[in-house]
């Protein structure tokens, strides 16, 4: 089992009466609600957690792609994820960068290249189509998603791979030199990751790729589902999908006791579930965004979102985990066993939580949680193989 530190970097000064005026804190949340001066104190505080929790052990660093709203402040992720380049010893995933929204992808062939030469070879590439919401904020048309995703992703993999000057012609992309300075450090390229809500057109085509499939924030039946997909998908190609193929991104936090983790997290997993996270249903599913056959995966895994539930509601849906020490190990290490993931990605800061309970719950985590799954989950590998 691997363990990434995963960071959404929330606007965590939001003030939540928004809700009297505005429906979501998503495209249409007047940007007068950021405050700059507390906006360079979040970034100075996130980057420090996120060099923090290096330097505890997690295996990797992710950050992500969100633009326009309160509940992401990473519109361009190489931004973060090169600041933390020459300071982590870890690996460092971007997670990912949004391809259909972008009229020219081979801008992230070279980020991703710089970032990888940069780390000296620890990046990994992650592509995601981006959440509905980012086809409102980007003004880009959601039935042609699909179609741009795969031919952007083409393009970026035949730009790190080919010798250059080559000449791509595609549907919507034409490019007549197409030849990458600086070529990525890793050969044949960075190793891809594929984040998704639960889409059954990406969860075949990860497979058919052998790329890592991560399962974002959702119901723990949605995760299993999808992870189980990608197993027989991985069959139906040929192969046997391993552990280090398979993640799943959950939003963790631990305390003393099950009572004091509760107590403690409560305000902020409901404002980060009913506040930052909630979307009207137009706004996560804009129209030719998501097929007929992918759309009832897509539901179960984030119907909650448009709906105001209680932490209790919420962590009994098997999207959150909290707890004590030994709740938070029994339940990773049961929801291991049962879905053979190998990567967790871990949400330590979620909504509004403080810089003091973060770091608290960064640090039993790292000193008591992760070492002994670690070790057990290690040890049943080993007794298997």
């Amino acid at each position: 089992m691997k363990f990434m530190l995963f960071h959404l970097m929330p606007y965590a000064y939001l003030d939540l009466n928004y809700t009297d005026k505005y429906e979501s804190a998503w495209v249409t949340l007047p940007n007068t609600y950021f405050d700059p001066e507390k906006g360079h104190e979040l970034y100075e505080r996130y980057l420090g957690e996120l060099e923090l929790g290096d330097q505890m052990g997690f295996d990797a660093i992710g950050v992500n792609e969100h633009h326009q709203n309160a509940y992401g402040l990473m519109p361009i992720p190489s931004v973060i994820a090169g600041a933390l380049s020459r300071k982590i010893k870890g690996k460092l995933a971007v997670l990912g960068r949004a391809l259909p929204l972008l009229n020219n992808p081979l801008v992230v062939a070279e980020e991703f290249s710089m970032l990888d030469q940069l780390t000296g070879g620890r990046l990994i590439a992650g592509f995601v189509r981006g959440i509905g919401g980012e086809y409102h904020s980007w003004g880009a048309n959601p039935t042609e998603s699909h179609e741009r995703f795969l031919e952007a992703h083409d393009l970026i993999l035949r730009a790190w791979t080919e010798p250059g000057p080559f000449h791509f012609e595609g549907k919507h992309y034409d490019f007549e030199y197409v030849n990458l300075w600086p070529r990525p450090y890793q050969k044949p390229h960075p190793p891809v990751w594929i984040p998704s809500s639960g889409s059954i057109e990406t969860v075949m085509w990860a497979a058919q790729h052998k790329y890592t499939y991560l399962q974002t924030y959702s119901p723990v039946a949605a995760v299993k589902k999808n992870l189980e997909q990608y197993k027989i998908e991985a069959q139906k190609a040929g192969y046997t999908a391993t552990p280090e193929q398979m993640g799943w991104m959950a939003p963790i936090y631990v305390a003393e006791t099950d009572e004091r983790a509760l107590a403690e997290a409560k305000p902020h997993i409901e404002a980060f579930a009913n506040k930052f996270l909630k979307k009207p249903f137009e706004m996560r599913l804009p129209p030719g965004y998501v097929s007929m056959k992918s759309l009832k995966g897509v539901m179960q895994a984030k119907v909650s979102q448009t709906v105001d539930r209680t932490a209790e509601e919420i962590l009994a849906s098997g999207s959150f985990i909290c707890g004590s020490v030994e709740t938070v190990r029994n339940t990773l290490l049961e929801r291991q066993r049962d879905m053979g993931y190998g990567h967790q990605l871990c949400l330590m800061q979620f909504g509004t939580l403080p810089a003091d309970l973060t770091r608290k719950n960064m640090e039993l985590f790292t000193t008591r949680v992760m070492p002994f799954l670690r070790e057990r989950i290690g040890a049943e590998a080993a007794a298997i193989a």
